[in-house]
């Protein structure tokens, strides 16, 4: 097989532990199983502001070509009112993408945000260097929800930037990539110039290695949000706020399972981990009040900081069970579901039926998957939900486990496949 090589600019890599790291790091590990071999270009972690996790960055292989440049202090940016890294960074990813590309060595780029700023790198790479680059959006950047905050505030002059610098980036890159047709559709509308054709969808996946890893780490990843006297129900990830209605039902359904069957519920417990998406945050809850709403705060326990990437994989492969819970938005996609399916435990799904996650899990099999055409339907699977949490308690062996098969497409190694196709559909075209 002919190797090429590539550069993914990712601000964020391991030792970081944000959730952004994950592409690159998938990316970093498969590209090369499709000829294709990165070079990451990367911050230092000795200026990241956030916590970093020194075993995620034992998973990356030792072959990979990291490099790492320095970045202003955030201290002394933070006084300008931005701490933003690759803004941080700015001059260091520059300096060294010259010096990259200056060799000629290589034949793409994939800049992947957030933090999005090195998208604007895009004009420089394709009118100095001739180089296709790819433009990933792991998150909008334009968002509904960024439309909607005060113009005055922080939150507001991102989106106000935002609107003004995407379309600056996309002008000058070759393709674009996102976690969902939605998404690129959005964009697609944004900027009618820009050829759909060269938009994919692609989830971030997850790798089954990691749960390897977590196998030999013996389960010390997950004692801590589990409770050993109890059957652990467990939901790891953002709680958004439409996913309340949600919720909302779940925890009358666990209250009725109770009025029939209070020694079984009794000996359940509900984990909701990561729920404010934010390190450091310990005290932002979404769910405990739902749960104390319903009379079930007592079999609720909700942990709103984000933990790191490996301790929730540790959730995962030591739950008796795992909770996984949409929106009520028709497009609404998860990339939680992949590692949920992928940890081999049985699951309690509650989707918008149009969602393609509840599409993927049906077909996986491996637990109880639920859905709803509208949020009105939502009291109507009161008793669905019961009965499905009475199953995961005692009869969860007879719901089989997930078919490989099917979240094959969404494994570590198939997300570089498409990525590694793009590339060489660009260098084709360049000839």
């Amino acid at each position: 097989m002919r190797q090429r090589k590539c550069i993914v600019v990712a601000p964020y890599f391991p030792p970081s532990s944000l959730a952004g790291v994950h592409r690159p790091r998938h990316l970093a590990k498969h590209l090369p199983e499709y000829g294709w071999i990165p070079t990451i270009l990367a911050v230092d972690p000795a200026h990241y502001i956030e916590s970093n996790d020194d075993a995620l960055a034992a998973m990356v292989p030792s072959s990979v070509d990291v490099r790492r440049v320095g970045a202003l202090p955030a201290s002394l940016t933070g006084l300008a009112g931005t701490r933003e890294i690759s803004l941080r960074s700015w001059l260091g990813l520059r300096r060294a993408l010259d010096e990259l590309l200056g060799t000629g060595d290589y034949a793409a780029v994939l800049i992947t945000g957030s933090p999005y700023f090195p998208m604007l790198f895009s004009k420089r790479i394709e009118r100095r260097y001739g180089v296709p680059v790819v433009l990933d959006f792991q998150d909008p950047w334009v968002s509904d929800w960024g439309a909607k905050q005060p113009l005055v505030s922080k939150a507001g002059v991102s989106h106000w930037l935002a609107e003004r610098l995407e379309p600056r980036a996309a002008r000058h890159c070759s393709w674009v990539t996102s976690v969902s047709e939605v998404q690129n559709r959005q964009m697609a509308e944004r900027h009618p110039w820009f050829d759909a054709s060269r938009m994919s969808a692609i989830p971030i996946g997850c790798d089954p290695a990691d749960f390897e890893y977590l196998r030999d780490a013996d389960g010390s990843r997950a004692g801590q949000w589990l409770d050993s006297d109890r059957m652990n129900l467990s939901y790891v990830g953002t709680f958004l706020p439409e996913a309340a209605p949600l919720v909302r039902t779940l925890f009358v359904a666990l209250a009725g399972l109770r009025a029939e069957a209070p020694a079984l519920v009794d000996r359940l417990r509900l984990n909701f981990i990561g729920t404010s998406n934010q390190p450091g945050i310990t005290d932002r809850y979404g769910i405990a009040p739902l749960a104390r709403e319903a009379g079930v705060a007592d079999l609720v326990a909700e942990t709103p900081e984000r933990i790191p990437y490996l301790d929730a994989l540790g959730v995962l492969a030591n739950s008796d069970g795992i909770l996984m819970v949409g929106s009520t938005e028709p497009h609404y996609t998860a990339s939680k579901i992949y590692p949920g399916l992928m940890s081999g435990r049985p699951f309690l799904s509650l989707f918008h039926e149009s969602s393609s996650a509840h599409a993927i899990l049906s077909a996986a099999g491996g637990g109880v998957s639920l859905s709803f055409q509208n949020e009105n339907e939502l009291h109507g699977l009161e008793s669905a939900i019961s009965e499905s949490l009475a199953i995961l308690f005692r009869q969860p062996q007879g719901l089989g486990r997930a078919d490989p098969a099917i979240y094959a497409p969404y494994t570590a190694s198939a997300v570089a496949g498409e990525f590694a196709a793009i590339f060489d559909r660009l260098v084709e075209d360049s000839h």
